[in-house]
């Protein structure tokens, strides 16, 4: 799909899946967490092209050169009896920004949103990263006061996981 300007919006395929870790791995540079990341492009196809994916993946191009990538995946409100779509990551490599990039992968989602009848369409951002929340606000995005990010992970998830008897 065209986006205009010689962007070209189109979904991952299989053979992106080394891309998409690379990408995934500029983000966590930029967003200071390389360290975090341990995904792999075993888990990343499993996740995305396997059986039952979990996410789906827009690969964003400027004349046929990767330029940036949403991953996203439904969610579910129970105030709304319905799906919601969840972006996990939004990318655009720095050489390409300002180009429209960025609105135009939100807009893409923002549509996709709409034709599959989601209820919502949300994201979490870094409290530091004042370009991307300005960005958000300019197309719109408020940010939801009372709220805070909760996660049990790692070496923690697995006492939560145990069964009392």
């Amino acid at each position: 799909m065209t986006a205009g300007d010689g962007i070209v919006l189109r979904p991952a395929r299989p053979d992106d899946v080394p891309l998409v870790l690379a990408l995934i791995r500029e983000l966590a540079e930029y967003e200071r967490l390389s360290d975090a990341v341990v995904a792999d492009t075993d888990l990343l196809a499993d996740a995305l092209f396997g059986d039952a994916p979990a996410a789906e993946v827009v690969i964003a191009e400027v004349d046929g050169t990767p330029a940036g990538f949403a991953l996203f995946f439904h969610t579910f409100s129970t105030f709304l009896g319905r799906r919601g779509l969840y972006l996990e990551d939004l990318f655009v490599r720095p050489a390409y920004r300002g180009r429209g990039i960025g609105t135009q992968l939100m807009r893409h989602l923002a549509a996709l949103a709409v034709a599959r009848d989601c209820g919502r369409f949300e994201w979490t951002v870094l409290d530091w990263n004042a370009p991307a929340i300005g960005f958000y606000r300019a197309l719109g995005a408020q940010p939801q006061d009372g709220w805070t990010v909760q996660r049990v992970e790692g070496d923690a998830l697995r006492p939560l996981a145990k069964t009392t008897r």
